[in-house]
């Protein structure tokens, strides 16, 4: 409707409406205006681009960086740093991530460049087609190699931020793989099939295995690490407008090779 009312459907370069009949030849275009994120404020806050092209951006977001802003974080995000990225660029378009890490929570992340890619890429995310793997130090020793966590996640009670494992809550599902097992820890490889709020947190914490770091899930006093370690180490999708397969891994930060070192 918004590129009809600006007469953006075009038959062979003549604006058209949406009653008109296509002919075998046609060229059909439709025209849409760029957009941007008025009310972000752009800040030269540096962005680890990982991908972009006219589509998708795709980062590799520091730990205790917050991705959007919000209430106590309107400034100094990652949304902040993107705009005045794309502004130093030329570009006009508006911050759409397409999920979401939380802050202490370092890795890949892709953003949206327009609202067809977005519509494409949260498609997909629903129907379980993006991948989304994380790599994670969790304590104790987990004896099984592989499993999946299908437990739903929810909110105990209002006023809380802190999500447990609830019958009423909404489904979740994370598969879990053994990489390495250390005298008092584990290195595990998770992937998301759903992508509820702190869920690899959540689901780790009822499992047992809390992850190292954690200050709302974990065990409550310090243990080698400043954040939840917890990296988005692999992320793949199809183009939104190619169709095209694509893939990258992101490599893990100092902060948690430090930690796997001390614990080996």
């Amino acid at each position: 409707r918004r590129i009809v009312q600006v007469q953006g459907v075009r038959i062979n370069g003549a604006p058209v409406y949406l009653t008109s009949r296509l002919k075998t030849g046609d060229l059909l275009q439709l025209w849409v205006d760029a957009e941007q994120s008025d009310t972000i404020l752009p800040e030269p806050i540096p962005v680890p681009v990982v991908h972009e092209d006219a589509s998708v951006l795709v980062v590799n977001k520091p730990a205790g960086l917050v991705v959007h802003p919000a209430k106590g974080h309107y400034t100094g995000t990652l949304a902040n740093g993107v705009v005045h990225h794309w502004r130093q660029i030329g570009i006009r378009a508006k911050f759409r991530p397409v999920h979401r890490l939380d802050q202490f929570t370092s890795g890949l992340l892709v953003i949206a460049k327009d609202p067809f890619a977005h519509s494409k890429l949260t498609e997909r995310l629903k129907r379980r087609l993006l991948i989304r793997e994380y790599l994670a130090v969790v304590h104790g020793v987990i004896p099984t190699e592989e499993m999946t966590i299908e437990e739903p996640i929810g909110l105990p009670e209002a006023g809380t931020n802190k999500r447990i494992v609830h019958a009423a809550g909404k489904s979740a599902v994370t598969r879990l793989r053994v990489v390495e097992r250390l005298p008092t820890a584990t290195i595990v490889r998770l992937r998301l099939e759903t992508g509820r709020t702190h869920q690899i947190r959540v689901h780790m914490e009822w499992l047992g295995h809390p992850l190292f770091g954690d200050p709302l899930y974990g065990i409550g006093k310090p243990d080698g690490i400043d954040r939840q370690a917890l990296h988005a180490i692999r992320l793949g999708f199809q183009h939104p407008q190619t169709d095209e397969s694509m893939e990258w891994t992101a490599e893990i930060p100092c902060d948690m090779q430090n930690l796997i070192q001390r614990l080996r």
